[in-house]
């Protein structure tokens, strides 16, 4: 199902990522860039880039209450931005293990 690294965010599988998102109060983090969207999104995503420089500055404006699906190509960028949303207090970050990669295959 999941597993917590240092209690602060838990890596889950896509079965769990889907349940997840239909409950309220849930907010899909895609940490991809803009490029990697044109291959595909999870509907109702909101882009956030983790490489971008601007990233901990944006994240720190989002409201700590929420849950947050986070997701990147693979799985690592998602992981890195659940890390730095952790340092900034969020404590309901999800990562999806094996990013849109592993979406996509079971999507099919």
């Amino acid at each position: 199902m999941f597993s917590i690294f240092k209690k602060r965010y838990a890596v889950i599988d896509v079965s769990t990522f889907k349940e997840m998102k239909k409950k309220r109060d849930t907010v899909i983090l895609d940490v991809r860039t803009r490029g990697e969207q044109l291959g595909g999104v999870i509907n109702g995503q909101r882009n956030m880039n983790v490489m971008d420089k601007k990233f901990k500055n944006n994240a720190s404006k989002l409201d700590r209450s929420k849950t947050y699906l986070v997701y990147c190509r693979t799985g690592s960028r998602s992981r890195r931005a659940c890390r730095i949303m952790a340092k900034q207090g969020f404590d309901k970050l999800f990562s999806l293990k094996g990013g849109f990669e592993a979406w996509k295959r079971e999507d099919f």
